[in-house]
């Protein structure tokens, strides 16, 4: 697969609206986490677009894949935390919760799909 950009494959886009969503419902989030749960959770969803960018910016698609699968950690994580915040009822019940875990399911097949189109 040839990138030209880190923009290019639609994974990094839909990762990127994933951050904007995380950063927004953690705004709310309990002052004692904002160095935990809050830092936690806004990390990993930066790291999963982020590893996208330096995957595509490297060379070869061997690299490439490593790093996708580098964000497809941190998206594991973050659905974790995603879930944890759920649980001690940090997330406000008005909240599509379903539409940001069928988002992370999307995410996921994208990414697996783009890491089997570079073996």
């Amino acid at each position: 697969m040839n990138v030209r950009s880190h923009k290019d494959p639609n994974v990094w886009k839909e990762s990127m609206d994933l951050v904007e969503t995380i950063y927004f419902i953690s705004k709310n989030f309990p002052k004692e986490e904002i160095y935990s749960l809050t830092s936690q959770m806004r990390r990993c969803a930066v790291s999963i677009p982020s590893n996208i960018a330096e995957g595509a910016g490297r060379k070869g698609s061997k690299e490439f894949a490593r790093f996708l699968y580098i964000a497809m950690g941190s998206l594991s994580e973050l659905e974790t935390q995603f879930e944890i915040s759920i649980r001690l009822k940090y997330v406000p019940e008005e909240i599509q919760t379903v539409i940001i875990f069928d988002k992370i399911i999307y995410i996921r097949r994208m990414l697996s799909k783009l890491i089997k189109s570079l073996a």
